[in-house]
């Protein structure tokens, strides 16, 4: 809960980034595809081709009317316009800045946006992001078909599906492969396990896991082909290696990807596609994460206080209390305010730490053999063995590897390797993790001093299940587990699928 509250606050920065670019994309000339805008300096240069510097000697040779020493110091109208015009930046967390109030309105936008899809609950969410789920299938297809068309897009297509294998070696690949996992797959952010509770008792849900995970998975394999035809072809343009293009988090989204398109005949109307994509992309997630936060709290007062119009004020209270921490987000220091949010608060470290304590609850605590029967009480049939060795051993392993890794491999954080930020902003990046990680452990030594008895007593009791009168009714004898082939799974009509896709 504390994790997928925090992901909620900085996550929606995204989408208001790509709303601004959105809106800015209905123009004639793309305003970031020239020099001659207020926000630029002297040092703004539209077109770069290093390579013709090479043969040449820095500071006698000349491309244009410039030598290749002011080529070399040059930025390019997307960078200027990322950094002066959108989050205008400034100089450290320690300088907050102004507000940008087209920024502010954006966000308040998307916010408003996100309240009205979500304030009656999952079933209109549901028939809500059928479109946002699948729309921008159509738009990745399209994109995909006006890539391959465009010079050096084999290049950027080949570079993407040839592996370096070298790079296995790397603890950092494996720390970034394992985080992006957990959030392409919204683990260990309870989202989930939210939306899961609306199904009916005996929902497959063993079948759905496979499903998104081969939908999630496949959807990003695909998306590849287009971003990378697009790299491609600005690599050829440019004269550049495929690699010195190639950029993550947001410099691919808001940097990368709006700079090739600028080269595009037409440009605005591919613009307006890849940003309408990423705006719909991201509504998904935040829906799935809203969603998840609100079911949480609701779920912890008892039916008996139960009033009007509770859920509609429980999602105002949450989207506005989200929204006055992104304020912080929109002023001239908010991008160093969003990295140390992304960095800390729901970061890997978080996720792996949580996802380790769950399979250990689960398989060792409660019991993989129990969880298994279980399950095959829901869902008519035991999952595969190989699920409970993942559970007691493999997921486990993996998740405290790898969180080892990032412990061993940790590094102050910084902004665009160059700025690096200053003690009591690391303070408060450890204080946004720790408040998630320290769940566990407290909670854990608060429960079993609070119990009577002997240890051994203790953990007797709170490790006892509590069953509700509504899983009661679907119990069998334990020796009674294969005749549960007989329970038949919840109809369509009383299922309720949300479809999360996350680029």
């Amino acid at each position: 809960m504390v994790i997928v509250f925090f992901c909620n606050t900085y996550y929606i920065m995204v989408l208001a980034w790509g709303f601004y670019y959105f809106i800015k994309s209905f123009s004639s000339t793309l305003p970031w595809s020239t020099c001659d805008n207020p926000w630029n300096t002297e040092n703004c240069i539209e077109i770069f081709r290093h390579g013709d510097c090479l043969n040449g000697t820095i500071g006698n040779s000349t491309f244009g009317n410039l030598t290749c020493e002011e080529l070399a110091n040059g930025r390019s109208p997307i960078i200027e316009f990322w950094e002066n015009k959108v989050l205008n930046i400034s100089d450290g967390l320690d300088e907050p800045g102004a507000m940008n109030w087209e920024m502010l309105l954006c966000l308040m936008a998307v916010w408003v946006m996100v309240y009205f899809c979500v304030w009656k609950g999952v079933k209109s969410t549901g028939k809500i992001v059928y479109f946002t789920a699948t729309f921008p299938y159509v738009v990745l297809i399209i994109l995909l078909v006006r890539g391959v068309t465009l010079p050096g897009a084999y290049d950027g297509i080949m570079y993407y599906v040839k592996p370096n294998w070298s790079k296995l070696g790397e603890a950092q690949v494996w720390i970034d492969a394992g985080t992006q996992i957990f959030f392409s797959y919204a683990i260990g952010l309870g989202a989930l396990t939210a939306l899961g509770s609306y199904n009916r008792f005996n929902n497959d849900c063993y079948k759905d896991a496979f499903v998104l995970a081969f939908i999630n998975s496949g959807t990003s394999f695909f998306s590849g082909f287009v971003v990378f035809s697009i790299l491609g072809f600005m690599a050829s343009e440019q004269g550049v290696d495929i690699s010195k293009v190639a950029e993550s988090g947001p410099g691919l989204a808001f940097i990368a990807y709006p700079k090739a398109v600028s080269m595009m005949p037409v440009a605005p109307v591919w613009a307006a596609l890849f940003f309408i994509m990423l705006l719909l992309l991201g509504l998904d997630s935040q829906f799935v994460g809203v969603e998840g936060f609100v079911t949480g709290i609701l779920d912890l007062f008892p039916g008996k206080y139960y009033m009007r119009y509770q859920r509609e004020i429980a999602v105002a209270i949450c989207c506005l209390l989200c929204f006055i921490i992104d304020i912080s987000m929109v002023t001239q220091g908010g991008m160093y305010v969003f990295q140390l949010f992304d960095y800390y608060s729901a970061s890997g470290m978080t996720l792996l730490w949580q996802a380790f304590w769950e399979c250990v609850v689960v398989a060792w605590v409660y019991g993989a053999d129990r969880f298994m029967d279980d399950i095959a009480r829901m869902i008519g049939y035991r999952p595969f063995p190989w699920m409970k060795w993942c559970w007691s051993f493999i997921t486990p392993c993996v998740c405290m590897g790898i969180f080892l890794f990032h412990l061993l491999n940790y590094k102050p954080l910084t902004y665009n390797n160059v700025y690096v930020y200053p003690w009591w902003g690391e303070v408060i990046g450890w204080c946004m993790a720790l408040s998630s990680m320290l769940c566990i452990p407290v909670s854990f030594v608060y429960k079993l001093s609070g119990a009577k008895g002997t240890f051994r007593e203790r953990w007797e009791i709170l490790t006892k299940p509590v069953w509700g009168a509504h899983h009661l009714e679907y119990m069998a004898p334990d020796t009674d587990i294969k005749s549960l082939a007989s329970l038949s799974p919840g109809t369509e009509e009383n299922k309720v699928i949300i479809f999360e896709s996350v680029m």
